[in-house]
Formats: C-alpha cells, sequence, structure tokens
C-alpha cells in the first residue's frame, strides 16, 4: 500500500541561521513517525543572505527538500500562499522557519487528520515574544472577530495542517493578494484548534515591521467586513445632524444675545480641524477598498520564479 505524501511549505527570507536546523528537525520527525512519504518546500523570498546557498546545499543530497526561488521579495502574504499551491500532498502543513511555529506539533497535527479533520491548526494562546506585541495582535484578532461577517479564528496566523480538498478549493479562486487566515474559516471545512504557547524566536531578527502588520490587518478588515465603510456614513449623518442642531443653537443665541454674544475664533478654527480629520479618516478606509479592487483587477501572479530546485518537470 502507498504511503499518503505530505507536503511541508516554509516560506524564508533572511534565515540563513535557521533553515538548516529547520530542515533537519522536520525530517527527524518524519523518520520518527514512519508512516508517511514527505516532501519539504522552502519558497525562498529573494534572501540576500546565505539563505538560498544553504538549501542549495541541502536539496542536492536529498531530493525530497524542493526549493522556489522568488525573482524577487514579494512579501508575507503573496509569497507563503503561492508556496501552499504549488505543493502536490494528500496533505499540506505550513510553518515558518524561525522556530516560532513549533515543528514538534505536526505529529499532533496528523494524528488529529487521521481522525478525520481537513484542518488541523496552531493557536498561540500564549507567547514569549514582546508583550506589547502580543497585547496588540490579540486586540487585533478580537477586533476583526467582531466586526467580520464571517468566523475569525483568534491568535491565528496560518500555522497548520491542511488537506488537499482545502488546498483544491483555494486553488481555483486565483485570488492575487489572498487573506488565508479568513479562508481557513470561511470555507466551511471541519477544522480543530490545538493551542499551544508561541516560543520566543532563538536566532535571526523578525522580519516583521508596522508596515507588514498594518497590511495584513487592513487586509483582513476589507475582505471581510463593510463596517467601516457604513461607519462612515453613519457617523457622517451624525456629526452632520449634530452640527445643524449647534449652529441652530449658536443662531438663537445670538438673536437673543445680539449686543454681548461673540462667537469667536476657536469653535471655527475647532471644528475645522475636527471635520478634515473625520474626512482625512474615512478617505483612507475608501482607499483601502478601492486599493483592493485595483489589486483585483490587474489580476498580476502572486509570484515570479527565479528557478525552482527538485521539481519534477511539468
Amino acid at each position: 500500500m502507498n504511503k499518503q505524501l505530505i507536503s511541508v511549505i516554509i516560506p524564508c527570507y533572511n534565515e540563513e541561521q535557521n533553515v538548516e536546523t529547520m530542515y533537519s528537525t522536520i525530517k527527524q520527525i518524519f523518520e520518527e513517525i514512519n508512516l508517511y512519504e514527505h516532501e519539504i518546500i522552502f519558497i525562498d523570498n529573494n534572501s540576500t543572505d546565505s539563505t538560498l546557498i544553504i538549501l542549495k546545499n541541502l536539496a542536492s543530497k536529498d531530493i525530497r527538500l524542493k526549493i522556489i526561488a522568488n525573482a524577487r521579495n514579494f512579501g508575507h502574504i503573496r509569497s507563503p500562499y503561492y508556496g501552499l499551491l504549488q505543493s502536490r500532498g494528500d496533505a499540506v502543513i505550513l510553518l515558518a522557519a524561525d522556530f516560532q511555529d513549533p515543528p514538534e506539533m505536526i505529529k499532533t497535527f496528523l494524528e488529529n487528520w487521521e481522525k478525520g479533520y481537513k484542518i488541523v491548526i496552531g493557536v498561540k494562546n500564549k507567547s514569549k515574544e514582546n508583550k506589547i506585541m502580543f497585547f496588540l495582535r490579540k486586540v487585533f484578532y478580537r477586533l476583526i472577530s467582531s466586526i467580520s461577517e464571517s468566523e475569525q479564528i483568534e491568535n491565528f496566523t496560518g500555522f497548520g495542517l491542511y488537506d488537499k480538498q482545502f488546498i483544491d478549493v483555494i486553488r481555483e479562486f486565483n485570488d492575487p493578494y489572498p487573506y488565508f487566515r479568513g479562508q481557513v474559516s470561511e470555507y466551511g471545512f471541519a477544522k480543530l484548534e490545538i493551542p499551544f504557547v508561541q516560543p520566543r524566536r532563538e536566532k535571526g531578527e523578525t522580519k516583521n515591521n508596522f508596515y507588514t502588520l498594518y497590511d495584513i490587518a487592513m487586509l483582513g478588515f476589507i475582505n471581510h467586513s463593510k463596517l467601516p465603510l457604513r461607519l462612515s456614513s453613519f457617523i457622517g449623518f451624525g456629526i452632520s445632524s449634530l452640527s445643524i442642531f449647534i449652529a441652530f443653537g449658536y443662531f438663537i443665541y445670538k438673536l437673543l444675545f445680539w449686543d454681548s454674544f461673540q462667537i469667536g475664533i476657536a469653535p471655527l478654527v475647532i471644528g475645522i480641524f475636527f471635520f478634515s480629520g473625520i474626512q482625512l479618516f474615512f478617505l483612507g478606509i475608501i482607499g483601502e477598498y478601492i486599493g483592493a479592487i485595483f489589486t483585483q483587477v490587474k489580476k498580476r501572479p502572486l509570484v515570479i520564479e527565479a528557478e525552482r530546485i527538485n521539481f519534477e518537470e511539468k
């Protein structure tokens, strides 16, 4: 009887201190389980250090280690998603190269997959990372869960196992800038959430910064909620109504105390800056939605490959 194939997808960018250890760890895990065939796919996002050199050296000795080298850095959203679509396994496991997604959980994922769950994911209920960052992430997850039109998974980054049926479904959508975390909860497959404590990064530096975190946050909002757009309408209507009442009140007060009442410049200045701020904020919200539409319309590829190694010829 042929063994089932498990694909392990590992996105990486400037992870020269981690990729070799990660490869050895995953290889050892599958040797211990000894129930599946496996392929390990590193998708390198145009690293500027020696990450790709190390991977090529490893791949020359092990045909099960496969490499997709991107032509440039296509970002932390598109590159991992593209890697998932290149897998051919009966199940696909996605994890980060920095060991903050514990590889040892692969065994637990596979055990529960065998029980019938199509999606088995790791949810970090605690973290040893920066406490402020973890708090801000939790606030984001709860906020998007509260306003989303579909169920969202809190404290979930994409780390998990996905059955081939789920991967085949997302292949059909051809989304050029996908919000994968939302897709996992949106399409209705039987899933199991397994809590874990996220360890601290031991080697290398995190590639996340304010922009990348903001990018994923806004992508989640605009993909799964129309509330920001409707909120602009509600607030605009409310402020307009309030302004009319205030203006009417000033008018009556001026008629009653014509000689003694002086409106002054302060209310005008405060009002101008307040309304300008509100307008700019919601113009930004509308711009995010328009930008998302523009991205969809262009239909550009997720990733352009520079080369791939140890893949069978198409």
